[in-house]
């Protein structure tokens, strides 16, 4: 993921968490915070130690991020969004992971949102 594309601050990562709202699957919980501008979209990675070990969760980060890469053309702009990965997810390929991603975006609003004009 690009450094735009990125959300690194724990003050950021706060108001989405305080602010923002949640919609959960059985294998992600997502929160998203509009922050109405038309900056690109945030997101940041919580993946737990409970998970598994390192490589597991690294793997798991790699998973998620290219399944963002793939569809940030299809979310809209200005959005602050927190990932949070669940104990499932470390037995997931990638189709699986990206089918439940998508999932969860769409029950969250941010997939049918036609407000994406172009990448910069």
């Amino acid at each position: 993921m690009k450094k735009e594309h990125r959300l690194r601050k724990n003050e950021d990562f706060q108001t989405v968490f305080k602010h923002g709202k949640s919609v959960a699957n059985r294998q992600f919980v997502v929160y998203t915070f509009d922050r109405n501008d038309q900056d690109p979209s945030r997101f940041g990675l919580s993946i737990s130690k409970k998970i598994g070990n390192a490589v597991t969760r690294n793997r798991i980060k790699r998973l998620v991020k290219e399944v963002i890469r793939h569809q940030l053309d299809h979310l809209p702009l200005g959005q602050d969004v927190v990932i949070i990965a669940r104990k499932p997810v470390a037995t997931m390929d990638f189709h699986d992971v990206n089918k439940s991603i998508h999932h969860v975006f769409r029950v969250a609003g941010l997939m049918n949102r036609n407000v994406r004009q172009s990448r910069s």
